[in-house]
């Protein structure tokens, strides 16, 4: 059990790295502008926000029949379709193991987007992703959604239903994990040995139905349910070589108030999941795991420019029954602290600059982070902190060149010889170089 979990944990955080988009054809069917939606893609505006709470619809269109009836149909005169690819080259500070330096990504990712308004009250965006590490299509995030407004409590009320494929995609902001900081990166970098379920673990893995509403234009609630599907296995699921299973349905929620004033906005949240899982099976003995998060998001224009804050914590408390049981873990009890925060100042719609801090804690356990040349812990503990710096130039609105250099200052428990095969937390330090065209 013990080298299932750390090998299910090894190939999501290095080969599944989130990849956030803009959509250039929601910007063809509406004929706005990239920047009226994204300050810079795939970071939302107000008016963007507004835009998918409204199901990826600009307006309500009307249709008449030649005899008057009406009709509520609304069809695109053009076929939804964007494609984004991603071209890149990663360079460590010291090489990994019996590895090359300087790993290519020609392309890193390829992906085919269906997006935008399928009919009235009705859109989404649908994510069909090509990768180098696995060299296959897969299904990527997808969120579809029914949108409808009307009046509670004598104010403005704007809700929805919502069907997607990883908690948190549904989110209209930036500060919750599928659509976080940062934007893009590499998928050749050594992943933490370490992180909480709510981040990205159930990424394309599940399937959830939920709904949410926006009241007032300041409260922000959403409820969802997630299932196991895991895409790509044989049907019906066994759960057999996966690492989380769920047992009867995931509830995810998320509860949001927006506020302005003058030229400040801000948001403050919380969001996060409850999870009974089957590690390996679809019965038997379970983990849990419960994930109580809060976050802030903050903007701010300063004449063409603007800045803007995100801010996520997470804690993570698990009970790891059926590992335990496993000889997986030395004790059931666990937990971790998950903290990130990033700004950038955008210049105009040509320029960004990125600052970001993370930092991952929790109680040692020498089973569960056990030693391993590369992605083990010496020491059994999870403790990883670091910093992005990020700098990002736009010559036109969909297209990105990017350069990122992200430097780690514990890994997985240590500064020095975190895995017991003599390689230091600063060795996975990574400058990552990228050309992220949308079209």
């Amino acid at each position: 059990m013990k080298p299932m979990m750390r090998m299910a944990a090894l190939a999501f955080l290095i080969l599944s790295a989130r990849f956030a988009c803009a959509v250039p054809s929601f910007a063809r069917q509406t004929g706005l502008s990239c920047n009226v939606c994204h300050s810079n893609p795939p970071q939302l505006t107000a008016f963007g926000r507004n835009f998918k709470l409204k199901g990826y619809v600009l307006a309500d269109t009307t249709a008449t029949d030649k005899i008057g009836n009406t009709k509520d149909l609304l069809l695109s005169r053009y076929i939804p379709l964007s494609v984004m690819v991603l071209l890149s080259n990663t360079s460590f500070q010291a090489n990994q193991p019996t590895a090359q330096n300087n790993s290519a990504g020609f392309p890193q990712q390829l992906s085919i987007f269906l997006a935008g308004g399928f009919a009235s009250h009705f859109g989404g965006l649908a994510q069909l992703t090509y990768t180098h590490s696995s060299d296959h299509f897969g299904m990527d995030n997808t969120d579809l959604r029914y949108a409808n407004q009307g009046k509670l409590a004598g104010k403005d009320w704007q809700y929805g239903i919502t069907l997607n494929n990883n908690p948190t995609v549904e989110d209209v902001w930036n500060s919750t994990p599928a659509w976080g900081f940062p934007w893009i990166s590499t998928a050749s970098g050594v992943g933490a040995i370490a992180s909480p379920i709510i981040q990205g673990a159930l990424g394309q893995d599940v399937a959830g139905l939920g709904g949410y509403s926006m009241w007032n234009n300041h409260l922000y609630t959403d409820v969802s349910v997630y299932r196991t599907e895991h895409g790509g296995a044989a049907t019906p699921v066994t759960g057999t070589g996966s690492a989380h299973n769920i047992s009867g349905v995931a509830p995810y929620w998320r509860a949001a108030w927006q506020q302005t004033w003058g030229s400040n906005y801000l948001e403050v949240g919380t969001y996060g999941i409850y999870l009974n899982s089957f590690p390996g099976a679809v019965s038997g003995p379970e983990d849990r795991y419960v994930d109580p998060s809060f976050d802030l998001q903050y903007e701010r224009p300063l004449g063409p420019n603007s800045i803007d804050v995100h801010g996520t914590y997470i804690h993570e408390k698990s009970n790891l029954g059926a590992t335990f049981l496993a000889q997986g873990a030395s004790t059931a009890a666990n937990h971790l602290n998950t903290f990130k925060v990033d700004s950038t100042y955008h210049w105009t719609n040509r320029y960004t600059a990125t600052g970001a801090m993370f930092s991952t804690t929790g109680n040692s356990d020498p089973l569960l982070y056990a030693p391993g040349a590369l992605t083990g812990s010496n020491n059994g503990s999870p403790n990883t902190r670091g910093y992005t710096a990020q700098l990002a130039f736009w010559p036109v609105q969909n297209i990105d060149l990017n350069l990122n250099y992200t430097g780690y200052l514990k890994f997985n428990g240590a500064s020095n010889n975190y895995d017991g095969a003599n390689r230091n937390a600063s060795d996975n330090n990574t400058v990552y170089v990228a050309l992220w065209v949308n079209f």
